[in-house]
């Protein structure tokens, strides 16, 4: 069996860019936390469209009530641990890498000013707003998963296989680095 990677990192390091970019490569399936907490959110009456939803007011409104129920990010990290226990798979997410047992872990390090970069050219926004919606999720997610499940997101790094520092990268860099790792796992 195929393992599981899982990466992982701050708001907008890169995380689901590369994986997608993995997961293609090496015929992979793609999972996002995201992506399941959109489900939700859909199912709560959201709407919701695009990468960028979480930085709009609808989908900060959700993030919100999302941080007053914990049982949403419970539910979330219980439907990525199944299917990180059936391997073959690459899966963005900010806390399974402190629950799964049997997967590779990848942590995506990255500097505010940088991230904030790439928000603000990814979803077309101004710098100084992008900073602003950066620092406001980092110190959201850390209260967060502290709250949650005792973790020191962003600063405990040591259940990770591998840390990649995206500062001085492009992304195909960073795609080149984390394929030569997976290349020698699957």
């Amino acid at each position: 069996m195929k393992p599981s990677i899982i990466i992982s990192g701050l708001p907008a390091v890169g995380k689901t860019t590369i994986a997608k970019a993995i997961a293609q490569r090496f015929n992979l399936k793609q999972y996002s936390g995201g992506d399941v907490l959109k489900e939700m959110a859909i199912a709560k009456g959201y709407a919701v469209s695009g990468n960028d939803w979480w930085d709009t007011e609808h989908g900060i409104r959700f993030l919100s009530e999302r941080s007053s129920n914990l049982e949403f990010d419970k539910q979330v990290d219980n439907r990525l641990l199944q299917v990180a226990g059936q391997g073959g798979a690459v899966i963005t997410s900010y806390t399974l890498p402190w629950l799964a047992k049997d997967a590779v872990k990848l942590w995506l390090k990255g500097s505010r000013e940088n991230r904030a970069r790439r928000m603000a050219s990814r979803d077309n926004i101004a710098y100084e707003e992008a900073l602003k919606i950066v620092s406001m999720r980092d110190e959201d997610n850390k209260k967060l998963y502290l709250k949650l499940y005792n973790i020191r997101f962003g600063d405990d790094l040591s259940v990770f296989d591998y840390l990649i520092n995206t500062d001085q990268l492009s992304v195909d860099g960073v795609v080149d680095i984390t394929g030569t790792i997976v290349k020698h796992l699957v």
